[in-house]
């Protein structure tokens, strides 16, 4: 079978298993209204999760009345297109993007702007801002594996400091935990760890713990609920997770085109509930995982119509600016928390989905999810050495 006809086989076995079989048996008593809300999975299943909007330039953001106002003013607004966005992550009402043809760029919900961030010239200039991440206190840290360094923002979006020398390393991804900042290093195959009030690195990990564990070409990272470090390898086609000291504990995934499967890992996540989000540019989706390696879903897939992804790069979760996407969402819909994928090409580049339940179904525990998905990767797998099987035998007798 060819790489093309494995991977469309394998989103066909995805649609088919969680439209027919993962939620059979749930009851509902209401329905949703919207006729065109895109759910996954699709109907008659219970929705999980919503495509609620998406951003490409500033035509999605920018009101008439900001034009007005931008007449009146006696001078045309500068107008931004999004080029090849990789990372981006919202907070405080700002939708950052790392734009690694343009620049980092600034979605304010509230205010109904796009533009360049205002800290990113001079000294914080970047140069191709590849991701983006925020600690507890409001800062903004951005990954430039040209310029060579982690750039820092303050609270009001005005540089601060930088981590790394230029030439050392190669940035790619940073996550902020505990006053610490983890930075994958493409360049030296580790990550980095500093010290935020100092900017002094005080360590790396993933060179090799007592087992002889090491990662083989990291590109993404993210910290669970309990601390635990998930690091995107796209060498080893997996999740790796790590404790903070740099001792692998488990993996996620394998290479493959099977469920729970990698062809190209890219952004990780993981929410509240230490559920593990996993964007492949090749499936051109985002597969989620408990923590303990169990598939239990995914969203997305290859297209063009909303919801589709296109070379996705990045995930991210966020609690906190539910409000103001809350008008996309069908009114039975209840959003528990936003995820956020980019892709790097199509018509919809910043892709907000919703994740949450409808009211008035019944939902099958992640357990129940987690063993049917089991039993049917099990079946898949007996058919396909089958057939495996088949196919040698009549190539014997040929």
């Amino acid at each position: 079978m060819s790489r093309t006809s494995s991977v469309s086989f394998i989103v066909l076995l995805c649609s088919l298993l969680f439209t027919t079989l993962l939620f059979s048996g749930c009851t509902a008593t209401k329905t949703v209204k919207s006729e065109n809300a895109v759910f996954f999975p699709e109907p008659p299943a219970p929705p999980r999760i919503q495509f609620l909007h998406s951003y490409t330039g500033s035509k999605d953001v920018e009101t008439s009345a900001s034009a007005f106002n931008t007449f009146v003013a006696g001078r045309d607004k500068e107008h931004f297109e999004l080029v090849k966005p990789f990372g981006a992550m919202i907070t405080k009402g700002k939708i950052y993007i790392c734009d690694t043809q343009a620049s980092f760029m600034v979605i304010d919900l509230a205010q109904k702007t796009f533009q360049r961030m205002e800290g990113a010239k001079g000294l914080g200039k970047v140069v191709q801002p590849m991701n983006v991440t925020g600690d507890a206190a409001g800062n903004i840290f951005v990954a430039d594996p040209l310029r060579g360094e982690v750039l820092m923002y303050d609270k009001n979006d005005m540089y601060v400091k930088s981590f790394g020398l230029s030439g050392q390393w190669k940035p790619l991804d940073a996550v902020a935990y505990e006053g610490l900042l983890y930075v994958v290093d493409g360049k030296n195959k580790t990550i980095a760890v500093f010290d935020i009030t100092t900017a002094k690195r005080i360590r790396q990990l993933g060179q090799g713990d007592e087992k002889g564990y090491n990662l083989g070409l990291p590109t993404a990272i993210a910290v669970g609920p309990d601390g635990k470090l998930y690091v995107s390898d796209a060498a080893r086609f997996q999740i790796v997770v790590m404790d903070r000291d740099g001792h692998e504990l488990n993996t996620i995934g394998l290479a493959g085109v099977n469920l729970g499967h990698f062809a190209r890992p890219r952004g990780v996540a993981v929410d509240k509930n230490g559920r593990v989000y996993v964007a492949d540019a090749a499936f051109e989706n985002v597969q989620i995982f408990r923590n303990d390696g169990q598939l239990l879903m995914f969203f997305g897939g290859s297209g063009s119509l909303p919801g589709n992804l296109f070379l996705p790069a990045d995930v991210s979760i966020d609690y906190d600016n539910i409000e103001y996407f809350q008008q996309y969402a069908d009114p039975n819909f209840k959003i528990e928390h936003l995820i956020i994928v980019t892709s790097q090409f199509g018509e919809r580049l910043i892709n907000v989905y919703g994740f949450g339940t409808e009211e008035g179904r019944t939902y099958p525990t992640e357990k129940e999810i987690a063993d049917k998905v089991k039993e049917k990767i099990k079946l898949w797998q007996d058919d396909a050495a089958k057939n495996q099987e088949k196919e040698g035998n009549v190539q014997d007798k040929e």
